[in-house]
């Protein structure tokens, strides 16, 4: 008698965008910058240089899809950093996370090793990235979903058309 269509809770007429945003990616394989490329993006080094716990915050934000804030991220970067002046030892599994998400190379030493090494060169290549392969950082994970879901139309509900109007 009635077609049995599978209820969705979408209403109908509308399009419908999940809440995951996947930017394109690019370069496979090969990051997109060189470690030591720091000045390719200036304000991102200068953040990264100054205030470090920003800059991991807002990476590991949008590495976690954002399942985790980038205000907690930066303030146990910052925690670490002040009790043991080796925030590396948190930030690397981050780069190990990115790395696995993209399936970018592991170069030109081990994750750990990097971040041990050259912190603010490895943040800022990370930072690059995510911008590089669309993400506008600042924004965090759920701004990029926004942004993202803004270019879905939804179509508006109209009333239904009355044939003739009304007659006694």
């Amino acid at each position: 008698m009635y077609a049995q269509n599978t209820a969705t809770g979408v209403p109908a007429g509308t399009t419908y965008a999940p809440q995951s945003y996947q930017p394109f990616r690019q370069n496979q394989g090969a990051w997109s910058s060189g470690l030591c490329d720091c000045f390719s993006d200036c304000s991102g080094c200068c953040l990264t240089f100054w205030c470090p716990c920003i800059t991991f915050g807002r990476i590991s934000e949008i590495v976690d899809r954002g399942s985790s804030s980038c205000g907690v991220n930066g303030a146990l970067y910052f925690i670490i950093q002040w009790l043991t002046g080796c925030p590396c030892c948190y930030s690397c599994f981050y780069r190990t996370k990115m790395r696995h998400q993209f399936n970018l190379e592991e170069s030109p030493c081990g994750d750990c090793l990097l971040h041990c090494f050259c912190e603010t060169c490895a943040l800022c290549q990370e930072y690059r990235e995510l911008k590089s392969r669309g993400f506008d950082v600042i924004l965090g994970w759920q701004g990029n979903v926004d942004k993202e879901n803004r270019g879905v139309t939804m179509q508006a509900p109209t009333a239904p058309v009355v044939q003739g109007g009304m007659q006694r």
